[in-house]
């Protein structure tokens, strides 16, 4: 792991904002680790991509955001989502290709979009979400509005030609874009390591001009700190910011993944610096919570989350008659 940088700012309070964050994690969470057994028993169709672990990541980045700003996100993004206020039932109801979800049951996993909450969208093409944002960024710029745009994205797609791209632009024109990379050091099954020659990913950022800073993705304090810097400074017309979380997934990388590129040692290894348990010991020995309230926390996300599955799975299936609505003219 790279060494974090610091931030003039610290703009999260664990007294204050502590058990928000942490329940919104632990919703996540949650949420997130039902995902392969719904894929074993046949209800999603297709790949899902659990970020179990890498909760602290959407929390942090999310605490700065307002609902007008715009996330563009990648193949495992319904962490981005339910951060940036997705109803987890929706969420849900989408992943299993219902008619109550998101987009009616179209999109899927991978292609969840909430035009109302700035969610422009999870993404399947590894990369596409950094366009996006870039492009978002650059309205939000012309139409003076105040607002910022967020691109998620993994270690693997920064190898994708559209980053140093989007990089370029947005230092000339000082669009207000956050460029976040998720460093969970896998591109599906190839370390980081056999993937580029510099894994000091943060120097990409530098090269174009762009503020650039790694933090410690397992902590949402840091995380929330850095990002808040970074909006600051694009809401101010200082340009974009570069940020890479180093974190890792507990899963797969999807349902069924043998996962014969890693040991387990090292998935046990990373569990040791969980960002959800480091939160609440933090809150508990800090007396914001008890570990009863903790123990709350967690029953509140399980009965949370049921709801959500009770609503997702009672959804029709999208009728035949809408298969070709919400499409142009000229594409069908």
């Amino acid at each position: 792991m790279a060494t974090p940088q610091t931030t003039e700012l610290n703009v999260f309070d664990p007294a204050a904002d502590g058990t928000a964050a942490l329940k919104s994690m632990t919703a996540i969470r949650e949420f997130e680790s039902r995902l392969p057994g719904y894929s074993r028993e046949g209800l999603i169709r297709g790949s899902t991509h659990p970020s179990v672990g890498m909760e602290a990541i959407a929390v942090g980045v999310s605490h700065s955001l307002r609902a007008t700003d715009s996330i563009a996100s990648n193949h495992r993004g319904h962490a981005h989502c339910l951060a940036k206020g997705a109803d987890a039932g929706r969420t849900l109801a989408e992943i299993l290709g219902r008619r109550d979800g998101y987009c009616g049951g179209k999109g899927g996993s991978m292609h969840i979009g909430v035009k109302e909450l700035g969610i422009l969208g999870t993404n399947g093409i590894v990369g596409a979400g950094i366009g996006l944002a870039t492009g978002a960024a650059l309205a939000a710029q012309q139409q003076n509005s105040g607002d910022v745009a967020v691109a998620y994205f993994g270690d693997g797609a920064s190898n994708q030609g559209v980053l140093a791209e989007s990089f370029n632009l947005a230092a000339i024109w000082k669009l207000p874009v956050i460029f976040v990379c998720e460093n969970n050091h896998f591109a599906q099954s190839a370390t980081l390591e056999e993937m580029v020659a510099q894994p000091e990913l943060r120097r990409r950022g530098e090269a174009y001009g762009v503020p650039s800073y790694d933090v410690d993705g397992m902590d949402v304090e840091a995380v929330a700190n850095v990002t808040a810097e970074a909006v600051e400074r694009a809401r101010r017309g200082l340009g974009p910011t570069f940020i890479v979380a180093d974190t890792y997934r507990y899963l797969g990388h999807m349902a069924d993944d043998t996962e014969i590129y890693r040991t387990r040692e090292q998935v046990e290894a990373w569990k040791d610096r969980d960002p959800i348990a480091k939160l609440a010991a933090k809150l508990v020995d800090h007396g914001t919570l008890t570990q009863e309230d903790v123990d709350a926390i967690a029953a509140e996300a399980e009965a949370a989350v049921d709801a959500a599955e009770a609503f997702a799975k009672a959804s029709p299936f999208p009728d035949i008659s809408q298969a070709f609505t919400q499409v142009s003219e000229d594409h069908r």
